[in-house]
Order: structure tokens, then C-alpha cells, then sequence
């Protein structure tokens, strides 16, 4: 941004909220030498309690409306809802999908399963014919997401990490066609891994989602390297680590990627410069990828991610280096050749240690219409952050009223039900539930 006036007004926009309305939250111990956001270790606190109280208030009514109508959804504005357990018992679950509308849920666990889920029964069977991963820190199986001509192309997409015989771990795509009678991944296979390998168990992102292009986009981590500067991986485009990769359904490159033509570039990247982004999402109207990504102390960040782009990671950030006041990088609102975020926590913020996201899309709340929803993981709660103007360059994103607060839970996921429009949550837990949203 050239106008230095206009940058502070924007930069104050994007705060606006984030430090004194949520308390600051601590980083989690991984078992490493340093806080990090995302962790292998049980948290306290993360039983689900007896009670099912709603957390939200209600909405006012619109008197201008009849009584017949329905009524006006009002932006920003809240519900009551109760909770619903799905099925519990869960160890660690990541990632969820529903396949043929509402009837089953696909859900993983962190250890290696992948689970189908009557979400009306409560039900649960283990998917035979899934992949050895490398279940080791923040590793493991992690997001699951279907064909979008699903069922008529019956695959299943899995990310996960894996290893070599080095012992040293990578980011895995791979799919299999899932058949419900016999609760099975059929013709697995392994698609794409982002390479180099490298000797970690940390920061491997691995959302992923197909777009409205047909393509498969998926996030991979920095793997926790920490030679900030110019040199790091996210900044060093001939691997595939802290990027957005962007691949055809069968895991080849499509010939219309950004770098496709640049030898110093590897042909998957969609974007890079990203440091560990675990939520990503497609919004309703406008067809954006949009991503919630860690920082390093604080500095966590919401991007609308765009083909061939910079994201800064390590040479901008608004976030620390752990245990300091030590900046990392430049303050990315004062480069032209990086993207800024929509929406980020500074450091001494108390950042919010982002997981996965969903758009809310439905009438059974429609006052979340459009919302974006982001599971925290050390703040315990479910994000709320209403998206005004998404088609413009004047696209603000506020957040709202925690949901689900005051149960001292780890979100991992959220998904919307398709048919029904509640929204589903998955707990990271050793003993993490499946918990639904629902109308009080």
C-alpha cells in the first residue's frame, strides 16, 4: 500500500477487537522446547459436561415482519442452540465430511482410523483399507474430503503424514473409493506427497478441499523449521513445504498452474510463503479459497488465498518469536510483494491458535448466514467472524461471540449438515466427542 494513512486506518480495522474483547490464551507444549499451537498432549478440561445449557442469547424478533415470515437474519446477531452429542470416544479426531447429504459422516482420528458415522444413531464403523501414516506429534491422519461429483465418483480424499526409511516425514494425498456396504477404501492409492521429507513431526498443515475449478487444493506446513529470513522453506519455492498445492483429482498438475512455467518454482504450488495453515475453506458466494493459519507466537491469520501469491511467511508476520517481543520478519502491511490477511492477532494479542473452517450455508440459523467458523484449540471455543462484502477489495471480517466457550474444549473441526444446516464440531480429545449444534 503506497497511502500510509489508508494502511493504519486498515491495519486498525483489522484489529478491531481481537485484543481486549477475548482473553489471551497461552501456546500448548507438544513435548519440543518451545509453545506451539497445535499439540500431541492431552489438555485438561476436555470432558464433555452433563449439562447441554445453550451459550448464545436469543435473536430479537423483527417486528416489521409477519407472523407467517420468516424472519429477517440479522448479521452479527445471536442464537439459542443446544448441544448434541453425536458419538464420543473419539482419539483425536481432525477431520469431517458428509457423503450422500446427511445420512454418514466421515471422520478421522489423528492415530490412523478413518470412521463412518451415523450421526442419527450415533453409530460407528472403521473404514477398512486406509493408509499407514506416521502417527507421531502433530502427525498422523488428519483431513478427509470427497469428490465433488461424489457419489457417482465415490472417492475419498485423505491427507496424512508420512515417512521414509529414514524415519523422516512428509504431507500424503491419497484416495480410495469408498464403499458403505462393506465400510471399505477401495483401489487406494497414494496420489502426491510434498516433498523433501524432512526430520520432523511438526507443522504439516494438510487441509484439504476441492474448488470450484474441480481442482484439489491442499495446505502443507513448514515442518518447524526456524532459520527465519529469506532462506526458509516457505520462502524457498523448489520444495513444496508452507504452500497451498493445487493438483488434479488424479494427483497430477494441472497445466494452468500459476509456476508451471518458472524452473524455480515447484509446478504444484498454488501459493507460498504460508507457515502452518490447518483450516481452509471455499466461500459460498464468491468461489474464494479462504484459510485460517497459525503464527508463531501470536500472529495467527484469516487469508483469501490467491493463485501465484506470497503470503510472507517468515519475512513478514505480525506475530513473535517465541518466549520474546522479538518481531518475525517485517510488518506485512508495510510490502507490496506479499499478501495481506483479512484478519490477524498481533503479538501480545493472545493470538488464537486457528484449526479447521467452515461456512456457514443454511436456514436453521440464519443470522449465521455467510459466517465463517474456525475451531480454536488452545482458546477453547468455537470462532464466529461475520465476512462483510466477500466480492470486493473491501471485504472486513469481525469476529463475534464465542460459541461453545465455556466448555473447556479444543476445536478441532466444524461442518455444516447439508441437509439439516446444524453445525457439527469435532473435540480434540484422547476422548474427544462428535457434538452437533442444534436449534433450542
Amino acid at each position: 500500500m503506497s497511502d500510509n494513512s489508508l494502511k493504519l486506518t486498515r491495519r486498525t480495522m483489522l484489529r478491531l477487537g481481537t485484543i481486549a474483547a477475548l482473553p489471551a490464551v497461552a501456546g500448548c507444549q507438544d513435548g519440543t522446547d518451545e509453545p506451539t499451537e497445535d499439540d500431541s498432549v492431552d489438555m485438561p478440561g476436555d470432558d464433555t459436561p452433563d449439562d447441554e445449557t445453550p451459550t448464545e442469547t436469543p435473536t430479537p424478533e423483527d417486528d416489521d415482519t409477519d407472523d407467517d415470515d420468516e424472519p429477517t437474519p440479522e448479521p452479527g446477531a445471536s442464537h439459542e442452540f443446544e448441544v448434541e452429542t453425536v458419538v464420543g470416544g473419539f482419539s483425536h479426531p481432525w477431520g469431517l465430511e458428509f457423503v450422500h447429504g446427511e445420512e454418514w459422516l466421515l471422520a478421522t482420528e489423528r492415530g490412523g482410523s478413518l470412521n463412518l458415522v451415523d450421526p442419527e444413531e450415533g453409530a460407528v464403523e472403521q473404514v477398512d483399507g486406509t493408509p499407514e501414516v506416521f502417527a507421531s506429534g502433530q502427525g498422523g491422519m488428519l483431513d478427509v474430503t470427497t469428490h465433488p461429483e461424489f457419489p457417482d465418483e465415490s472417492w475419498v480424499y485423505l491427507t496424512y503424514s508420512v515417512a521414509n526409511e529414514e524415519g523422516e516425514s512428509a504431507t500424503a494425498l491419497g484416495r480410495g473409493l469408498l464403499d458403505v456396504d462393506s465400510t471399505s477404501l477401495d483401489e487406494f492409492e497414494l496420489v502426491h506427497v510434498a516433498e523433501p521429507y524432512v526430520d520432523s513431526a511438526g507443522h504439516f498443515g494438510s487441509r484439504v478441499v476441492f474448488g470450484e475449478d474441480g481442482m484439489v487444493y491442499m495446505t502443507t506446513g513448514d515442518q518447524q523449521f526456524k532459520n527465519f529470513g529469506p532462506d526458509h522453506v516457505s520462502q524457498d519455492t523448489t520444495n513444496e513445504l508452507g504452500a497451498t498445492l493445487r493438483l488434479e483429482p488424479d494427483g497430477s498438475i494441472p497445466d494452468d498452474n500459476p509456476f508451471v512455467d518458472d524452473d524455480d518454482v515447484a509446478d504444484s504450488i498454488y501459493s507460498y510463503g504460508h507457515r502452518n495453515a490447518q483450516g481452509m475453506a471455499i466461500h459460498p458466494e464468491t468461489g474464494d479459497i479462504w484459510q485460517s493459519e497459525h503464527g508463531e507466537e501470536d500472529g495467527d491469520e484469516i487469508n483469501i488465498v490467491r493463485g501465484g501469491e506470497n503470503y510472507g511467511w517468515p519475512i513478514t508476520h505480525t506475530g513473535c518469536e517465541y518466549g520474546t517481543d522479538e518481531p518475525v520478519g517485517e510488518d506485512p502491511f508495510e510490502r507490496d510483494d506479499v499478501v495481506d490477511p483479512v484478519y490477524y492477532w498481533e503479538c501480545g494479542s493472545g493470538g488464537f491458535p486457528p484449526a479447521g473452517a467452515t461456512f456457514y450455508e443454511g436456514d436453521t440459523f440464519p443470522n449465521w448466514d455467510g459466517d465463517l467458523f474456525i475451531g480454536n484449540l488452545a482458546g477453547q471455543y468455537l470462532g464466529r467472524f461475520v465476512v462483510q462484502n466477500p466480492d470486493s477489495d473491501d471485504v472486513t471480517v469481525e469476529e463475534v461471540d464465542p460459541l461453545l466457550a465455556d466448555r473447556g474444549w479444543r476445536i478441532r473441526d466444524a461442518a455444516v449438515g447439508p441437509e439439516t444446516g446444524y453445525l457439527y464440531v469435532a473435540v480434540d480429545d484422547s476422548d474427544g466427542p462428535v457434538v452437533r449444534l442444534v436449534p433450542e
